[in-house]
C-alpha cells in the first residue's frame, strides 16, 4: 500500500482512488482491498484527486497538476505555472460548458487553486493556461465550479470567497464576513456554503453574494461540508460531525466518535 499518510480518497464505481504523501496515487478494488494500479510521476505530496470518465486529475505540493489516463495509468498532461503548492482543483467537461468557445477542442476546463494566491483555468487537453484568477491576498484553499454559469468560487486564507468568470478571468464579486480562513465550499441550488476557521458555516446567494444565514455550534474550524436532501453535514477540528437543517440553520444532530479533525464527508 501507500508508504505514507493518505491525503484524499474518491470512490468511482467498484474502485477507490487514493492519493498520498508518498507522491503516488493508487487505484483499489473495493471488494477485495487489492491495489490494482499505481500512478507515479509527482515529486511531492499529492493532496487532491478527481476522477472524471477515464481521466484522473491530481494536484500536488510539487507545484503541478496532472491529468492521467486511468486505463493506461500514465500522465497524459501536465499543468505548470503555479509558483507554489497546488491545493485544490475542479474539472468541467465540454458538455457542461454551454456557450463556451472551443470547450470541445480544449477537452473541458481544469481549475486549480494554489498557495501562491491564484487560481488558474487550464485547457485540459493541451495543458495551456487560459486564465489566471488574481485577487486573493492569501492561499486559495478550496474551489467549486458552476460550469453552466461559467463561474468559479474560490475560498482563501484571506477570509474571503470570490466569484470569477472562468472564460474572461474577471472577478465578479467578493463575499466578506468570515473572520478566518475559508477552508471548504459547497455549491447547491444557487447557494454557496462556506466552512471557515472562524468556527462557522455561512450560506450565501451565489448570484449576489448576500449572506442568507450562519450555522454556528462548532467547537473548532469547519473542515468539511456535504449537502444531502435538505441537510447540511459538517466536519470540524473538534472531531465531531454535525447535521443542520439547511433551510432553517437548526442543529439536528451531533456525531461523536472520532478522535481527531474530520477532513472529508461523503453521504
Amino acid at each position: 500500500g501507500h508508504e505514507s499518510y493518505v491525503t484524499f480518497c474518491q470512490l468511482e464505481d467498484e474502485a477507490a482512488f487514493t492519493c498520498s504523501a508518498d507522491c503516488t496515487i493508487r487505484k483499489w478494488d473495493v471488494q477485495t482491498g487489492q491495489c490494482l494500479q499505481v500512478f507515479r510521476g509527482h515529486t511531492s505530496i499529492v493532496n487532491r484527486i478527481l476522477v472524471a470518465n477515464d481521466q484522473l486529475f491530481s494536484s500536488s505540493y510539487d507545484r503541478t497538476a496532472r491529468a492521467w489516463s486511468v486505463a493506461a495509468g500514465k500522465v497524459s498532461q501536465e499543468f505548470r505555472g503555479h509558483r507554489n503548492c497546488v491545493l485544490t482543483l475542479a474539472y468541467s467537461a465540454p458538455w457542461d460548458l454551454p456557450g463556451a468557445p472551443c470547450a470541445e477542442e480544449a477537452g473541458g476546463l481544469l481549475v486549480t487553486g494554489s498557495t501562491d494566491g491564484t487560481a488558474r483555468v487550464w485547457q485540459a487537453a493541451s495543458g495551456r493556461c487560459q486564465q489566471t484568477l488574481q485577487g486573493h491576498t492569501g492561499a486559495v484553499l478550496c474551489l467549486v465550479l458552476d460550469a453552466p454559469g461559467h463561474t468559479a468560487f474560490t475560498g482563501s486564507t484571506d477570509a474571503t470567497i470570490r466569484a470569477w468568470d472562468i472564460l474572461s478571468g474577471e472577478q465578479l464579486r467578493v463575499f466578506r464576513e468570515h473572520q478566518g480562513s475559508v477552508i471548504c465550499l459547497e455549491l447547491v441550488n444557487r447557494h454557496v456554503y462556506s466552512g471557515s476557521a472562524d468556527r462557522t458555516v455561512k450560506c450565501w446567494l451565489a448570484d449576489t453574494g448576500e449572506r442568507v444565514r450562519t450555522f454556528a455550534a462548532h467547537g473548532h474550524s469547519v473542515s468539511a461540508l456535504k449537502y444531502h436532501a435538505g441537510t447540511l453535514f459538517t466536519g470540524s477540528g473538534d472531531a465531531r460531525a454535525r447535521a443542520f437543517d439547511a433551510e432553517s440553520g437548526a442543529l439536528q444532530r451531533v456525531f461523536r466518535g472520532h478522535a481527531f479533525v474530520i477532513n472529508c464527508i461523503q453521504v
